[in-house]
């Protein structure tokens, strides 16, 4: 009787031990690669990462830093035979040669399921689509023509107002100058001295812009707006200090952090440092979008999907990319990234305050210009962002060398 209530222990043992095999198994596991390194971006993964554990997933973590650097390496894999789960590119054209090699799963079956095109911005389902088919999962939006000020700086150096024109953003300047601070927090990285010209180019004339990113014509570069703006970038290095070249973008922000620098010209995704380190928007700095508050550049980050046919993978990466979307994760995620819910329909009264000064003009398309990452080919975009930042770091370049190897640049690219 003893032996006979042993083995049936011993069954029930295994039995359960074969269950939870089995039930370990069904978990989907996805491998997800991205760039999120930075203190405010490690605090928003982990957002996604718990969202998809308490949606039933098993959340794997492949963080790479620097967004090239990360792209380059889930394209290596993907190409390889050996891809992640699902992997971080930016809004735009970034994934294009991927979907024409047919390297990446469609989501289409679970976007209509999610109903994804009644809460996307149009743009951002064009963004995420190619042929009509879903390729990605855009999760957030980005303003990328943010201006942040240090409040303890502009106090110091007696600026009392943001400034609303270039006259008074450059007064501000030469008092913080003055004052023994460092005027313009600048990292040294190209992508970040493209994107300092784009929001200049943005606030002196929008249509230049589009003329330039949409219609790509090489005549809008000889007009007296985009002269204009190439001589307010060129005045603007006499106020970065000398520690700029080759800094990251987050230690940009972390001079406005720790009370050393003004100002600093970033995507919102800054907001997530100011987050970590327990700073308050309108209280400890400001926010203003580009320098007028008028015009917000949107572009975003998106997962795609790697091809494959196992059906583990499959099963993650449809829990993925539907958990990605949900109103709770948008709101918890955004919330930390710094940028804005993809969805219309979060409670925006729980997001900070330059979050809602965002949220305004994303309501409205007449307020908004796509990033030129959308709009231009990832060659294109390496071209121009070439003659910025050797004109940036050469002070020899006059104005007229950069507009004629910038007309050049956008004529020759594809």
């Amino acid at each position: 009787m003893l032996a006979s209530s042993r083995a049936l222990a011993v069954g029930m043992l295994a039995g359960l031990a074969f269950a939870g095999s089995a039930l370990a198994q069904d978990k989907p596991r996805a491998e997800v690669m991205h760039w999120w390194t930075s203190g405010g971006e490690s605090a928003a993964v982990k957002v996604l990462a718990e969202q998809y554990t308490k949606a039933g997933g098993e959340w794997v973590d492949a963080a790479i830093a620097g967004g090239e650097a990360a792209r380059a390496a889930a394209i290596n894999r993907i190409v390889g035979g050996k891809p992640p789960t699902a992997s971080q590119f930016n809004t735009g054209k970034q994934f294009d040669d991927l979907v024409t090699q047919g390297l990446l799963n469609t989501l289409d079956e679970v976007a209509e399921q999610g109903k994804w095109k009644s809460f996307l911005p149009p743009s951002f389902v064009d963004a995420a689509s190619r042929d009509g088919h879903f390729y990605a999962v855009p999760i957030n939006v980005h303003g990328q023509n943010w201006a942040f000020y240090s409040k303890p700086v502009l106090d110091k150096a007696g600026v009392t107002a943001v400034p609303k024109t270039w006259d008074e953003f450059f007064a501000a300047m030469d008092k913080i100058k003055a004052a023994g601070l460092i005027p313009i927090a600048q990292g040294g990285q190209p992508w970040q001295e493209r994107i300092l010209f784009n929001v200049v180019l943005l606030s002196v004339g929008k249509d230049v812009y589009n003329k330039i990113y949409v219609e790509r014509s090489a005549d809008a570069v000889k007009s007296p707006e985009f002269r204009k703006a190439v001589e307010i970038y060129g005045r603007m290095r006499d106020y970065v200090d000398p520690g700029s070249p080759g800094r990251n973008w987050n230690d940009a922000t972390a001079l406005l952090i720790t009370g050393k620098a003004g100002v600093q010209f970033m995507g919102d995704w800054a907001k997530g440092e100011f987050k970590a380190a327990g700073k308050v928007a309108d209280q400890d700095f400001y926010c203003q979008v580009g320098l007028d508050g008028t015009d917000l550049m949107i572009g975003g980050d998106v997962f795609v999907f790697p091809k494959t046919s196992d059906p583990g993978q499959v099963k993650a990466q449809t829990l993925l990319a539907s958990t990605m979307l949900t109103p709770e994760t948008q709101l918890l995620f955004n919330i930390q990234k710094g940028s804005m819910p993809v969805r219309g329909d979060v409670d925006a009264g729980k997001l900070d305050a330059c979050a809602q000064k965002g949220m305004k003009l994303l309501a409205d398309p007449a307020h908004q210009t796509a990033v030129s990452d959308m709009l231009i080919s990832a060659d294109l975009t390496g071209s121009l962002q070439d003659v910025l930042t050797n004109f940036w770091n050469d002070k020899g370049q006059s104005v007229d060398d950069l507009l004629a190897k910038f007309a050049a640049a956008l004529q020759s690219g594809d």
